[in-house]
C-alpha cells in the first residue's frame, strides 16, 4: 500500500493542493460521496469515452461513468453537438414547456411498456420521494417499506436500512426516529420477511408502497433470486400495496425496457435518473400507469387532490433533449449489447486472475453492473434478534469499508477508476483492448496483495 500512496503523493500534486484548498470552502473538500477518494480526493478535468484525465495530466480508465449514466461513454459527440444546437437556441432553462419534454417521455413509454406516463424532477431521490406520496393518495394507506440494504436516495423517509440490510436508523444520522414512523425494511431475497410485514401492516394503516431495486440492493451488490420481483408482485397485488421499481442505475442499462423486462415484471410506479438525462444535471423522473400518475397531474384542478411535488429545473430543455437523444443514440449503435460484452469480458477477466492468485475474491455482473467483492462489507446483516451481537457487525462493517478504501486507491494508482473500490460501470466505449488494459492493471494490485 506505501507504494500506492506514493503514486498520490509524487503524481497528483496539483490535486492534493487543490482539495486542500476546497477544505477550507466546501466540506469535506468534495461535493458528492462519488468524487471521494483515499488518500485524498482527485480533481478530474477531461471525461471522454472510456477515459478520465486529471489536473496533472494522468489518464485512467473509467469503470465510474458519472455513477452509472453514462452507457454510451462520457460526452459522447452525437449528444453533445445536439446540447450545443439547443444552446445557441434556447438556453438550458425556461420555466416553460418545451417539446423534448414530450419526446423523452414518449420514448421512455415506448420501451418501458409499464410507464405509460412520464413526469420529470430534480433527481433520483425526488422521484422516489413523489412515488411515496403518489403511493399513499392512490391506496389511501400510509406505511412504506423497502429492502434493506437498497439507496432510494437521501430523504427522511427512505434513509432508513441503507448500505446494510437490518441497519433500520442506525446510518440515518440527522434523521429524527419519528420519521420512520411507518417505514419498514425487509431483507433481501427472503420472501417471508416481506409477506410477515405486509401482514403485520393490516392492522397498522396498511402498505402503500414496496420500494425494491430489482437486480438487488446498491445497485445488485446482493443479487436477487430470479424469480424474487415477480414473488414481490404477487404480494403486492395481494395486500394492495403498489410496487416501485428503483431503476435510476438499471433503467436503459441493463435494457432498452430497464430490469423490468428483464424480469417480465410490471412494477405499479418506475423511478428513473441517470441516464433520463443523459449524463447532464437534474436527471429524475417518477413514471407508472395512468391510474396512478394521475395524482402527479400539474396545475390548480378543483376537488383533485393532488400530491405535492415542484421544481422549478425539472424537465429543463437541456436535460430532456439530451436524455432524449441519449437514448435515440443507444438504440441506433446498439449500446447495451456492446457495454454488456465489456461487462461479460471485464468479469471473466476478474475471475481468471482471482483464480490465477487464489484470492478470496468474487467478481461478477449483471451486464454492464460490475462487481469485484474483495472485503464483503455490504454483504453483512445487522442482527436484530440478537441484538448483542450488533455492534460486532458495525465495528466489522467499519473495518472492512477501510480495507475497501485501500483496494479503491490501489486501483485508483493503477490507472482505474471504480465506485467505491468494488463497483464498476462499463460503457459501450470500452472496446475489448480497454478491457484487456484495465485487467493488465487489475493483474498488478493482485500481484501486490499480501500473502500472494
Amino acid at each position: 500500500m506505501k507504494g500506492y500512496l506514493n503514486y498520490f503523493e509524487t503524481k497528483c500534486q496539483k490535486s492534493k493542493q487543490m482539495i486542500n484548498q476546497a477544505m477550507e470552502y466546501i466540506p469535506g473538500g468534495v461535493q458528492h460521496n462519488l468524487a471521494f477518494n483515499h488518500p485524498f480526493p482527485l480533481v478530474f478535468t477531461g471525461a471522454n469515452g472510456a477515459y478520465l484525465t486529471d489536473l496533472d495530466g494522468n489518464e485512467y480508465i473509467d469503470f465510474l461513468q458519472a455513477g452509472g449514466c453514462t452507457i454510451l461513454g462520457s460526452n459522447p459527440e452525437a449528444v453533445r453537438k445536439q446540447v450545443f444546437d439547443l444552446l445557441e437556441t434556447c438556453g438550458p432553462v425556461t420555466g416553460l414547456f418545451h417539446e423534448y419534454e414530450l419526446k423523452l417521455a414518449e420514448k421512455v413509454a415506448e420501451h418501458m411498456p409499464h410507464v405509460e406516463m412520464l413526469r420529470m424532477l430534480g433527481s433520483g431521490t425526488e422521484a422516489d420521494m413523489a412515488a411515496i406520496r403518489v403511493a399513499r393518495l392512490a391506496t389511501k394507506k400510509k406505511n412504506i417499506v423497502k429492502m434493506g440494504g437498497a439507496y432510494h436516495g437521501w430523504s427522511d423517509q427512505l434513509a432508513y436500512g441503507i448500505r446494510l440490510p437490518g441497519t433500520k436508523h442506525l446510518e440515518s444520522h440527522g434523521v429524527t426516529r419519528n420519521c420512520f414512523k411507518y417505514t419498514q425494511e425487509f431483507f433481501p431475497n427472503r420472501i417471508k420477511s416481506l409477506k410477515k410485514i405486509l401482514k403485520r401492516n393490516r392492522l397498522r394503516g396498511g402498505t402503500a408502497a414496496v420500494f425494491m431495486e430489482p437486480i438487488g440492493p446498491e445497485s445488485g451488490t446482493r443479487p436477487l433470486d430470479m424469480d424474487f420481483n415477480k414473488k414481490v408482485r404477487e404480494l403486492c397485488t395481494k395486500y394492495g400495496a403498489l410496487l416501485v421499481f428503483d431503476e435510476v442505475v438499471t433503467g436503459f442499462r441493463i435494457g432498452l425496457s430497464g430490469a423490468q423486462g428483464y424480469y417480465n415484471v410490471d412494477p405499479d410506479l418506475t423511478v428513473l435518473g441517470k441516464v433520463i438525462g443523459g449524463g447532464y444535471p437534474s436527471a429524475g423522473a417518477l413514471g407508472g400507469k395512468k391510474e396512478y400518475m394521475k395524482y402527479l397531474g400539474a396545475g390548480i384542478e378543483s376537488g383533485s387532490k393532488k400530491a405535492l411535488v415542484g421544481g422549478t429545473l425539472a424537465a429543463n430543455p437541456l436535460t430532456a433533449l439530451a436524455g432524449y437523444f441519449t437514448i435515440c443514440e443507444i438504440e441506433r449503435t446498439d449500446a447495451l449489447t456492446k457495454a454488456g460484452r465489456a461487462g461479460d469480458r471485464l468479469t471473466k477477466g476478474l475471475q481468471g486472475l482471482i483464480e490465477k492468485y487464489k484470492l478470496p475474491f468474487v467478481a461478477f455482473n449483471q451486464g454492464p453492473v460490475c462487481h469485484l467483492e474483495t472485503v464483503a462489507t455490504m454483504l453483512l446483516d445487522v442482527p436484530w434478534s440478537k441484538p448483542w451481537k450488533i455492534p460486532g457487525v458495525i465495528k466489522e462493517a467499519k473495518a472492512r469499508k477501510g480495507a475497501m478504501e485501500e483496494m479503491g486507491a490501489a486501483y485508483m494508482a493503477e490507472g482505474i477508476v471504480t465506485l467505491a473500490g468494488s463497483r464498476m460501470y462499463t460503457s459501450a466505449a470500452d472496446t475489448d483492448e480497454i478491457i484487456d488494459e484495465a485487467l493488465v492493471r487489475f493483474d498488478r494490485v493482485f500481484q501486490n496483495i499480501e500473502g500472494v
